[in-house]
């Protein structure tokens, strides 16, 4: 999830397991517990483009950090805390840490909770922002906050905010369940044959969902809203492995095909660049011509070097996305 989301829920977390004893100072060292382990992004200033998505919501996600570093971090903050003990920070700081991956689990993205295994866990059922989701949570922190540290109303405002937020994430798998039948309705009424679904929501709701459908020789992709009168429609975008006859045995090309999990397709832009796209985040925008994703990445050689290039999002691309999903949340 976004930063703001995770440092309201690292606070939270922490007024629950400390508030009651050291005051505004437990959600305070929650937020920064809530914080750390997206520190992994300093990595892409040093990596390659394909080595800093592989780290990213890695080691620094998994219980093992979780469990290694939440006495070394209850540790340092005991120097500064001096109302708590050593086992009392510790436990703070290991909920603020677990609780990151754990959100993080839910989105398109998904964490590797269970590094070093390899198991990417992604329930995608929530966006990476997502405001139904920390406006609710924020507004109870805050109220918390103001009162007493024993005052049991405080208590149950932060309580409010925990247990408003966690029923949002199932009433996300709910309408996961509900928009994924839609698209299998529309694939059997279409007699579309396909191998796999894939289902998320879109940008910043739960009412509008997108859909991948793996098939032989390549990809449809579609999307449903709730408020929709019209049937699904799918666009389909092959696999283009011809594209790459001349990169594909490149280290870096199969890295990539391995982190979208079998979700991509090669392409060409106007100049001629090849691309690949990782198809699991979706197109840049809800246009019916739109053919850029949000990921993909430029495969080019220069000298004897095989290089990939992230291609970097523009603010008018965020405009157009806005836009474009509030006119299709309406219904088609």
């Amino acid at each position: 999830m976004d930063s703001l989301t995770q440092i309201v829920l690292g606070a939270s977390v922490g007024e629950a397991v400390l508030g009651k004893k050291i005051g505004n100072r437990a959600p305070l060292y929650g937020a920064i517990a809530g914080t750390i382990p997206d520190l992994d992004v300093l990595t892409g200033y040093f990596l390659d483009p394909v080595s800093a998505i592989e780290v990213h919501r890695g080691f620094s996600h998994s219980i093992i950090f979780c469990v290694l570093f939440a006495p070394v971090f209850g540790y340092l903050l005991s120097f500064f805390e001096a109302k708590a003990s050593w086992k009392e920070l510790s436990w703070l700081m290991f909920w603020g840490l677990f609780t990151h991956p754990l959100l993080d689990a839910f989105t398109t993205w998904g964490t590797q909770l269970f590094w070093p295994l390899d198991i990417n866990l992604a329930f995608k059922s929530v966006f990476v922002i997502d405001p139904l989701y920390t406006l609710p949570f924020l507004f109870c922190l805050v109220v918390a906050m103001r009162k007493p540290k024993s005052s049991s109303s405080r208590r149950k405002w932060n309580y409010w905010g925990l247990g408003i937020s966690s029923a949002y994430l199932v009433v996300g798998l709910f309408l996961k369940f509900v928009s994924y039948q839609a698209f299998e309705k529309a694939l059997e009424e279409q007699e579309i044959t396909y191998e796999e679904i894939q289902n998320r929501p879109a940008p910043f709701t739960t009412l509008l969902w997108s859909a991948n459908v793996k098939t032989k020789d390549g990809f449809y992709l579609g999307d449903y809203s709730f408020f929709d009168t019209h049937p699904i429609s799918f666009r389909f975008f092959p696999k283009n492995e011809d594209l790459a006859e001349n990169v594909n045995d490149e280290n870096d090309v199969q890295r990539l095909k391995k982190i979208s999990e079998g979700w991509y397709t090669f392409s060409e832009n106007e100049e001629g660049d090849l691309l690949f796209n990782d198809l699991r985040f979706g197109l840049l925008s809800f246009s019916p011509d739109e053919n850029r994703f949000v990921f993909n990445y430029k495969l080019f050689y220069e000298g004897d070097d095989f290089l990939v290039e992230d291609f970097r999002k523009t603010p008018d691309d965020g405009k157009e996305l806005i836009i474009q999903l509030f006119q299709r949340i309406q219904g088609n």
